[in-house]
């Protein structure tokens, strides 16, 4: 365990040197987030209470969406999947498996060191700035937002799991630039970036609350207002949890199918 944990904090110090790289996420956040929020001050003026949310609600949806956008990899991915599918290509991730550590461990800790940084770095910073230009239904209560930093954790295992998978599609398609695009189109729209996915109408809605993406932002979110419905915080927990460990059982499945396709091949 202390290898991964060196492994995060290298991640974490990594990240933390690009300081101009931060400002300019905090600076793009925060204006898309302004643009988003007046367009839902807009919108649940006409429907005050749509999709269960008041607007003070529907606001704070909005902040913790700019707050999780570079902590989940919300938009084209561009984290480790990108450097571990250009490894695959070269065949320098013949490397990687000779090495006495474990592949999906090793990138796992990686990222999570990548995602508490962006989350300290570029999440913070317009949460606060949200909570002072608006009206948020943020809790008071320390214990509500542990319970969130919890639902925060279980999406980087989800985010990581998913992304793993656009990677391990490298050992079959070499370039995954094409699945990399449809992931983030997809994980924009399932995730609730564009709407919270409670006004998704019907079966549309109910379909996207079941997608993995969901345990990316609309679960925390939930999680942090309240209004996880008749899941509450432990059902929450377990939808993620859920997920999480099915997706890294199918990604270890398609690094193992993979692994034995390479030393068919020679690589």
């Amino acid at each position: 365990m202390r290898l991964y944990a060196a492994v995060a904090a290298g991640a974490f110090r990594r990240y933390a040197t690009y300081r101009g790289a931060t400002f300019a996420g905090v600076f793009t956040n925060t204006v898309f987030g302004l643009i988003i929020a007046c367009t839902y001050i807009a919108l649940w003026d006409e429907r005050p209470h749509l999709g269960g949310y008041d607007q003070a609600q529907a606001l704070t949806f909005v902040w913790v969406g700019q707050a999780m956008f570079s902590v989940m990899m919300l938009g084209v991915p561009s984290g480790f999947e990108a450097e571990l599918a250009a490894r695959i290509r070269t065949g320098d991730i013949a490397v990687d498996l000779y090495r006495p550590a474990d592949l999906q461990c090793w990138w796992l800790a990686q990222d999570l060191g990548r995602a508490v940084f962006q989350l300290l770095g570029r999440g913070v910073i317009p949460m606060a700035l949200g909570a002072l230009l608006f009206q948020l239904a943020l809790p008071t209560d320390l214990l509500t937002w542990i319970a969130f930093l919890v639902a925060v954790f279980l999406g980087m295992l989800v985010s990581f799991a998913l992304r793993y998978l656009v990677a391990m599609s490298a050992f079959w398609l070499m370039d995954v630039s094409g699945v990399a695009q449809m992931y983030g189109i997809t994980a924009t729209f399932f995730c609730g970036m564009l709407l919270p996915l409670n006004v998704f109408p019907g079966a549309i809605g109910d379909i996207a609350r079941l997608l993995p993406w969901s345990a990316l932002l609309q679960v925390p979110a939930d999680v942090l207002m309240g209004t996880h419905g008749g899941r509450g915080v432990l059902g929450s927990y377990l939808f993620q949890a859920t997920w999480a460990a099915g997706l890294l059982a199918v990604g270890r499945l398609l690094q193992a199918t993979a692994t034995r396709r390479v030393v068919v091949q020679g690589g």
